[in-house]
């Protein structure tokens, strides 16, 4: 099956699909509609990588052990709300912001044990035009397991890079993105997204310069279509 026709498959609902996220709130702002689509279709899963824990490192009420806790919690809670449940999701807890300091076949071994737990042939990761160290070393997890698994279709989704680069759409166009309608699932993933309210402003209040979700990064990927691509 040539990429095209997979990523048609993959977006369609009628495959299981799995997100690996870097973080918790990843899979909601970038793949919130087609997680919804997939959940009500096929099935989805999300394996999350981070434990998000390092948004507020100023915080003496939310050390990261518990902010941790709290993220995964959050992303529980967004998942259920796109329609999926707490056993849709593999949380490997893995230090924020540091993930390139872990040994990759360590990481490549969670992946493809997951993947395979849940029978899914196609895999989401992150652009690799996200510059988040996070983002950038999951996209180059990615390409190593792609080598090692050629069963598997990847594609990718943009996070960071649609919302701070003002060249995206040029920077991108070679890979010919393919836009998912997530108006029939905005409610959703709307609630979704408010779901990680850590990450909103809304828990943590003695860290003035924590990490806040942008509001105009909120409504960009609330208001406008999804973005997908065969990963390059």
């Amino acid at each position: 099956m040539n990429g095209n026709a997979a990523l048609s498959q993959a977006l369609s609902g009628r495959e299981k699909i799995a997100v690996i996220a870097p973080h918790p709130d990843d899979e909601t702002l970038a793949c919130g509609g087609l997680l919804s689509r997939a959940f009500a279709g096929a099935g989805a899963h999300v394996i999350c990588l981070t434990d998000g824990s390092a948004s507020h490192p100023a915080s003496r009420v939310w050390p990261p052990a518990r902010l941790a806790k709290e993220r995964r919690k959050e992303l529980v809670s967004a998942l259920q709300i796109l329609g999926g449940t707490a056993e849709d999701l593999t949380w490997l807890g893995l230090p924020d912001s540091r993930l390139h300091e872990i040994a990759a076949m360590e990481v490549l071994a969670a992946l493809a044990k997951a993947i395979d737990s849940q029978k899914a042939r196609h895999v989401f990761v992150p652009a690799r035009e996200d510059k988040h160290c996070d983002h950038q070393t999951a996209a180059q997890l990615a390409a190593v397991l792609r080598t090692q698994r050629p069963d598997l279709q990847f594609h990718s989704y943009p996070v960071w890079s649609r919302f701070d680069d003002p060249e995206f759409a040029h920077n991108t166009a070679r890979y010919d993105p393919v836009p998912l309608d997530t108006a029939p699932n905005r409610k959703a993933k709307t609630n979704a997204i408010r779901a990680h309210r850590s990450q909103l402003g809304q828990i943590v209040q003695d860290d003035p310069n924590g990490f806040v979700l942008p509001e105009a990064m909120v409504d960009l990927f609330v208001q406008e279509n999804e973005l997908f691509w065969r990963m390059p």
